[in-house]
């Protein structure tokens, strides 16, 4: 009995280790990316819409097809007075009742439209491709939320990292203190000042920690995870790499931003509805042939030579010929709709030559700052080397000491701060590229 209550109780004891165990998900940055595109709601929905758009086409195409249809009726009439008398001529009997089936069945096919039916099926390929980019470009929106989650979380751990280290050199720094002040080399004044110091890192550290699970508990959300995962990301890869010419830059965002391609599709949609306009002025042909079965025997299976089934074989040409006269405005109207996309296109073309330029002005800053800030570092450790000495020595104020060790650290968060800041920058300068997964 005393066996298997220690069981119990060891089993209590490791249960809720085994199912934080299960809460944490360790992933680096291009996992992440994977996971993001795959759960996001976003993107099921414009895949929804790309498929929309497919069966749209699929739907036009049907329009080319022959149509047919075929029908039969039954038809019974009563003839209460059945005798016609015309004049002095003889009078005619009819029957008191009568019943016919009549079926007819017909096929038409249009041969000639004017190319509208052509100009309708291109128009709607083009529109499902222009349904497609937005799906590629929702895609890259995804991709980005993710990296800029993944680089916020890092940042925040890494600056918890910082602050661990530098509470535990407070630490020490602290019972060095204590032993300085009962050995009466410092005062207790001294003392307290370390002891304020380790009070407000704590509390930075606390509210790190607070940033740490907001971010954490967005990133889940992004990444369709449940939202008490606890997520342990990696490093991201060094990707700081000399940046290449702003030329570079602009050439393969206009040969990959899909707002731009997406006008460019829009021109040619104007353009096929120019040619749609046109082809009301021209005729149409179609051809047809229609089947009748006549029964007015009143039986459904009728005797020999008491029904007929006519074959009819057609062609009709029509033309609405006002059209040469009234059709002239809409093509007109349809020309400045599509000067309209030229334009936006040129406006949109501008807006991505700043965005380049601002995210690659952006990146070089960002680069640059780490060097500075690799420099400070040597510069801050070698005060903060200096002042130990002084202060174990006696020679510097407690004050000069938490000051030289508080610019250590700061340094520190500052350039874990710096590295993450340039990552993002390369990631925000190729997503504005239309390419951020190089």
């Amino acid at each position: 009995m005393i066996r298997n209550t220690n069981k119990l109780i060891l089993s209590a004891l490791l249960f809720p280790g085994m199912l934080y165990a299960q809460q944490v998900k360790k992933l680096d940055l291009p996992e992440a990316i994977a996971l993001g595109v795959s759960n996001s709601k976003n993107l099921k929905l414009s895949q929804n819409k790309v498929e929309e758009a497919v069966a749209k086409l699929a739907t036009v195409k049907d329009n080319a097809l022959p149509s047919a249809n075929a029908s039969f009726l039954y038809n019974h009439a009563e003839i209460p007075t059945n005798t016609l008398s015309i004049g002095g001529a003889d009078p005619i009997h009819l029957p008191k009742r009568a019943d016919a089936f009549v079926g007819t069945a017909a096929v038409e096919e249009l041969i000639y439209s004017g190319g509208k039916l052509k100009y309708a099926e291109e128009s709607t390929r083009l529109l499902t491709e222009v349904a497609k980019l937005d799906a590629d470009k929702d895609k890259e929106e995804i991709s980005y939320a993710v990296i800029n989650t993944y680089y916020s979380l890092f940042k925040v751990l890494q600056s918890k990292k910082v602050v661990a280290q530098n509470l535990e050199s407070i630490a020490s720094q602290l019972k060095q203190a204590q032993r300085f002040f009962e050995q009466g080399i410092v005062t207790k004044n001294d003392v307290l000042r370390f002891q304020l110091q380790q009070a407000n890192v704590s509390l930075t550290e606390m509210e790190i920690e607070n940033n740490r699970k907001v971010i954490n508990y967005n990133l889940d959300i992004l990444l369709g995870l449940d939202e008490n995962t606890e997520i342990e990301i990696s490093e991201p890869e060094n990707v700081f790499k000399p940046a290449d010419g702003l030329s570079a830059y602009l050439d393969m965002a206009f040969s990959n931003r899909q707002e731009l391609r997406q006008l460019d599709l829009q021109n040619r949609v104007a353009d096929v509805n120019i040619k749609s306009i046109k082809a009301n002025t021209r005729p149409t042909i179609g051809v047809g042939a229609n089947l009748y079965y006549i029964n007015p025997s009143g039986k459904f299976i009728p005797p020999t030579d008491q029904f007929i089934m006519p074959v009819t074989v057609g062609a009709n040409i029509s033309w609405n010929i006002g059209s040469l006269w009234t059709n002239k405005n809409k093509v007109s109207e349809a020309r400045v709709q599509q000067k309209n996309v030229t334009l936006q296109k040129d406006m949109v073309a501008d807006e991505v030559k700043k965005e380049i330029n601002k995210n690659y002005q952006d990146y070089q800053l960002a680069t640059n700052k780490i060097k500075v800030l690799e420099t400070s570092i040597a510069q801050a450790t070698e005060n903060d080397k200096l002042l130990a000495s002084k202060y174990k020595n006696n020679v510097a104020s407690a004050i000069d000491r938490i000051d030289a060790e508080t610019l250590l650290y700061q340094a520190k968060i500052n350039l874990e701060i710096a590295k993450a800041d340039a990552g993002l920058a390369y990631y925000t300068l190729l997503k504005s590229t239309g390419k951020i997964a190089q």
